[in-house]
């Protein structure tokens, strides 16, 4: 694989490690739904995160799918620096 794409991709899936982590931090302080940046994070997000909550068994008030999809996001990340280098 080239490594200048392996790198850009990196980039992206680090990038979206970033806005699950703000949307997590976001979910503990009251803030308007309405809110644009809110709004970006809900859509970036939530297309990973869903598919996710419906596989992992409901465990309170506690949302554990934000914590694997960043695993998963981190092993993609490892195996496209595996790929990459050879």
């Amino acid at each position: 694989m080239n490594e200048q794409i392996a790198l850009v991709f990196s980039t992206f899936l680090y990038i979206l490690i970033l806005l699950i982590i703000a949307r997590s931090l976001m979910s503990w302080f009251p803030v308007s739904p309405g809110n644009p940046f809110v709004r970006f994070l809900h859509e970036v997000t939530e297309p990973l995160l869903e598919p996710v909550r419906r596989i992992l068994p409901r465990t309170g008030m506690i949302d554990f799918s934000a914590m694997a999809v960043i695993v998963l996001l981190y092993a993609m990340i490892y195996a496209v620096g595996r790929v990459s280098t050879g």
